[in-house]
């Protein structure tokens, strides 16, 4: 089997898998008596966008960050609702300007170029060892101090009496989410092959907390959809390793002088 072919099945397969799980789940969720209709449809609109745009982003092409942009708002609003307020400020005030970083920085390196009848993919790199130390170690300081800014917030709300218990686990799952967010973005809007594994990591951390939250009290109607949403995510995840490095074999040929650190 070509990689061409290899790439368009298993694309095919994440994407009609996303579609048919977020149908079923939504077919049953939507007969329930209490259920929130339109907010039920509208986070499983976005949770099939996510996808999309990952799916995307694994093979390279520009067209990621137009749905990127319609994922980051639906998951900005689901992450609100479900009191993740870390991750809900993260993705309006972070993810949603990067789409536009990326776009532009992504057309500097070649994306979207007409090549061979198509769009042409990114030309990606890689990180040097000073660009891992940079990644790594910014990762672990933002994700203690972010750890205890958001202990800080809960401390506050307890003694205001507006939750009952402080979840340290919670927090620091939160907090380690977004941190690998943060990087990960980083690291794919400057087309960093090295972006996949903070992605896996974003993935592994996203689907204990929303597990977590499906099991807890105040679950969601749509918090199984954002859960099987993050197991296709960790799936793309390690296709796009594959994909990535192989085109940063070809970006450092033909554009050289832009390997290395970020």
């Amino acid at each position: 089997m070509t990689e061409k072919k290899f790439n368009i099945i298993f694309n095919a397969f994440i994407l009609i898998g996303m579609i048919v799980a977020v149908v079923w789940v939504n077919v049953y969720k939507l007969q329930e008596p209490d259920v929130q209709v339109v907010k039920q449809i509208v986070v499983a609109v976005g949770a099939v966008m996510g996808v999309v745009n990952t799916v995307l982003t694994a093979n390279g092409s520009i067209w990621t960050f137009l749905f990127g942009i319609v994922d980051v708002l639906i998951c900005s609003y689901a992450n609100y609702d479900s009191g993740n307020i870390g991750l809900f400020l993260e993705h309006l005030l972070y993810f949603l300007p990067m789409q536009f970083v990326g776009l532009w920085q992504w057309r500097k390196r070649g994306a979207g170029k007409q090549e061979g009848g198509g769009s042409a993919p990114v030309k990606a790199r890689r990180l040097d060892a000073k660009g891992w130390a940079l990644s790594l170690g910014g990762f672990v300081i933002g994700t203690v101090a972010l750890y205890f800014i958001l202990l800080a917030i809960d401390v506050k709300q307890l003694e205001a009496g507006r939750i009952v218990e402080i979840d340290r686990a919670k927090i620091a799952l939160d907090s380690a989410v977004v941190m690998f967010n943060i990087l990960g973005q980083v690291l794919m809007s400057l087309a960093y092959a090295e972006q996949w594994y903070f992605w896996i990591g974003v993935n592994v951390f996203s689907i204990c907390l929303w597990t977590n939250r499906m099991f807890s009290p105040d679950a969601g109607d749509y918090t199984l959809v954002m859960l099987i949403k993050y197991c296709f995510y960790l799936l793309n995840s390690l296709n796009g390793i594959r994909i990535w490095l192989k085109l940063s074999r070809e970006g450092a040929r033909e554009l050289p002088e832009h390997n290395g650190c970020c």
